[in-house]
């Protein structure tokens, strides 16, 4: 068996398992192969990483194994304009604050155990410590977008 990442000419992916690269071919020749969204005949192989066989003493990662090609049709008009109010919702929220980088949980630990005055903040912090802050009690929030540090600002 053989199984191949496939694209439609709509921009839909799926995976299609096949018993030779053969097979694939003669299937797609009598237009059998389609798009199990639209039903679109005009179906192609995506481009994939080679499976190549993990070490025994290798940890598998989470979730999915094979990466997925990823579409390249325009977002619907409506996830557009969510995305825009959301990035200005964000741009908004850290008006006035100060980037502190890597030193976010310690600064967030020491404004909450008033050690130095209350200001609003941003910066980096791995997802153990953003959970370690939130059980002590520290008041954090994940931000939508990714912030760049302004050092790397044009």
């Amino acid at each position: 068996m053989i199984v191949y990442d496939l694209t439609c000419d709509g921009g839909h992916s799926f995976e299609g398992w096949f018993g030779s690269s053969e097979d694939f071919a003669a299937q797609q020749e009598r237009g059998m192969v389609a798009c199990p969204q639209c039903g679109s005949a005009a179906v192609g192989k995506a481009p994939m990483a080679p499976s190549v066989g993990r070490k025994g003493n290798q940890v598998s990662p989470t979730g999915s194994e094979r990466a997925r090609p990823v579409a390249n049709t325009p977002m619907p008009p409506q996830m557009v304009e969510a995305m825009k109010h959301l990035a200005q919702a964000q741009a908004r929220a850290l008006e006035g604050s100060t980037w502190v980088g890597e030193k976010f949980v310690e600064q967030s630990r020491a404004m909450h155990y008033g050690d130095r005055d209350h200001a609003p903040i941003h910066g980096q912090a791995s997802l153990a410590e953003a959970r370690a802050l939130a059980e002590e009690g520290v008041s954090v929030a994940p931000l939508p977008f990714p912030v760049a540090p302004p050092k790397e600002l044009n």
